[in-house]
């Protein structure tokens, strides 16, 4: 088992060859480039979802592993989670490497099944940043369950080693490059929905007030409604966004929040400029 620790940025259709310019300014060499097939499982009643665990088996090439994420927490805008990993010899879920999991006294194992799959071009590179080792992954392409497909076009900051607030020092630099937001909704979570099989919620118990805005603008973004939720943890915000002298930006993001019923607006600078002003505070 091993501790994972990452940011997620979502960015607008027309981003990527910005974030690109932006890479080769950050590292000379060639990036790492493979196509990448996620086959994700549940069960019928959707026993991993309720546990917020996800199962997939991941084709890269000739080569497919299988990892297990389970229930984590939201660190200053980073998603710190338990993963396992297994090499397998092919596209075939192994069910008896479950059986030393945290999911193997709850979930029926013969039921798993695929759900959705997730296909994308992944480039990646490790950056060497203020004594940390983080990955650089830019992915793009498609969210598939059955018949429907959202796009994908997501940047990852993961953390090798090190200082974990080189995350969020990357994560500023590059969102003054191009059109982007922090994203708390998971490729799985997109998937989950996109499937018909239920929304993450955006209200979760715990969550303090800049984490549980993190959270209702992501759910927002997914499924394109106006949540009161997202209305309330605006204004549960106020005071701290006005004490670190982001009070125009909040006050943008609050009127189009109530207006706009497009989330176009997301990808516009004050929001990602309120969402790590907070996060940095």
């Amino acid at each position: 088992m091993a501790e994972e620790l990452e940011i997620k940025l979502t960015l607008a259709s027309d981003s990527s060859e910005r974030v690109l310019a932006w890479i080769a300014d950050k590292h000379a060499g060639e990036l790492s480039s493979k196509h990448l097939l996620n086959r994700y499982y549940d069960t019928p009643d959707q026993m991993l979802n309720q546990q917020r665990a996800a199962l997939r088996v991941r084709q890269a090439g000739t080569h497919y592993i299988q990892t297990l994420k389970t229930k984590g927490e939201f660190v200053s805008g980073a998603h710190r989670r338990n993963e396992w990993e297994w090499p397998l010899p092919g596209a075939n879920l192994n069910l008896g490497l479950l059986a030393d999991t945290p999911i193997a006294d709850r979930v029926n194992l013969a039921e798993l099944e695929v759900i959705f799959e997730t296909n994308f071009q992944r480039q990646s590179v490790i950056l060497e940043e203020n004594d940390a080792s983080v990955e650089f992954a830019l992915d793009l392409g498609k969210i598939v369950a059955d018949d429907k497909a959202l796009d994908l076009a997501e940047v990852e900051f993961e953390l090798k080693s090190g200082d974990s607030g080189a995350l969020m020092a990357l994560a500023v630099e590059l969102s003054g490059r191009a059109p982007m937001f922090l994203n708390l909704v998971s490729k799985a979570e997109q998937g989950y929905w996109l499937a018909g099989l239920g929304e993450p919620s955006p209200e979760v118990v715990g969550d303090d007030s800049v984490t549980a805005f993190l959270r209702a603008v992501s759910v927002q973004w997914l499924t394109g409604v106006a949540s009161e939720a997202l209305q309330s943890a605006i204004e549960a915000i106020e005071t701290s966004a006005e004490n670190l002298g982001l009070r125009s930006q909040w006050q943008w993001v609050r009127e189009q929040a109530s207006t706009s019923q497009h989330p176009r607006w997301m990808f516009q600078p004050p929001l990602v400029q309120l969402q790590l002003g907070l996060l940095n505070g």
